[in-house]
């Protein structure tokens, strides 16, 4: 949806990408966040959340050694000091936003993946999934940035109601209500879906999945200028800043099912199409 071809580099060319400081930051604070609901209710403080920033920076750094690059030329440490430090920022923000001590979520980092109708095959993460005695499932999504301008904010719910899709399928159950919690802005954003939300959504999956295999087909995978175009790693083999993209892995053959033959449609995931 954000650029075609960035889509191609990503997951079909699989061309590397620098970790940033902004996205590792990201997965340090949801880390934080998530193991904070281990602890006893009582201990979910902000001061307990805020000293167990740094033990989580070092097991990821032991789970990806590559981001000690992210401060290769940071001798003295003073840019780790203050990048660990708004992530302690971050974090403390978010008390207040929600109390910990009151919630108990039935669901962190759960994976969820269903097949539709139509064999489209839908795969995703959600940070968090709270259920009420009464049975209504809340979903929740922890964002590190600041919250869209109004005029933009369907395309940030357009991640929670895939989200909300995938659960409905999968459980029987439209989520009562969809949550962005923006830790930069300080603001929670909220979304109380209805069927006809999710099926219009499922209608522009199978769109989306429709042009992604058309493109797979032609090989035709064309930039979308935008904004975040100067945040790309592919400048260098992007048209749009002068580039030529590498050579096209995939065999241009049909992608269409009645063609193919193929038992599944798709995957709406990180792995290329298989033609």
């Amino acid at each position: 949806m954000q650029c075609p071809l960035l889509y191609r580099f990503r997951v079909i060319d699989r061309l590397p990408e620098k970790p940033s400081e902004a996205a590792t930051r990201g997965t340090l604070v949801h880390a934080v966040l998530e193991r904070l609901f281990d602890d006893p209710a009582a201990e979910r403080t902000a001061p307990r959340a805020r000293a167990m920033v740094p033990g989580q920076w070092d097991r990821l750094l032991a789970a990806k050694p590559e981001l000690a690059g992210l401060f290769a030329e940071d001798p003295g440490g003073e840019r780790l000091a203050g990048w660990l430090g708004e992530a302690e920022r971050l974090v403390e923000r978010w008390f207040t936003l929600e109390d910990p001590t009151r919630l108990e979520p039935a669901e962190r980092e759960l994976f969820v993946e269903t097949e539709l109708d139509s064999g489209l095959r839908l795969r995703g993460v959600i940070d968090r999934v709270d259920v009420a005695p009464s049975g209504e499932v809340r979903i929740v999504d922890y964002k590190t940035g600041k919250a869209p301008r109004p005029e933009y904010r369907d395309g940030a719910l357009f991640q929670m109601t895939f989200y909300a899709l995938v659960v409905w399928r999968l459980r029987g159950v439209i989520p009562r209500r969809l949550q962005l919690v923006y830790l930069g802005s300080g603001e929670v954003l909220t979304y109380d879906p209805v069927e006809a939300d999710l099926r219009r959504v499922e209608r522009k999956l199978l769109a989306l999945w429709e042009a992604i295999s058309a493109a797979t087909e032609s090989g035709d995978w064309r930039p979308r200028p935008t904004k975040l175009c100067g945040w790309c790693d592919h400048q260098a083999v992007c048209p749009e800043f002068g580039g030529t993209p590498p050579v096209y892995p995939l065999k241009i053959v049909s992608m269409r099912p009645a063609e193919a033959g193929a038992p599944e449609q798709g995957r709406m995931d990180p792995a290329p199409p298989v033609p």
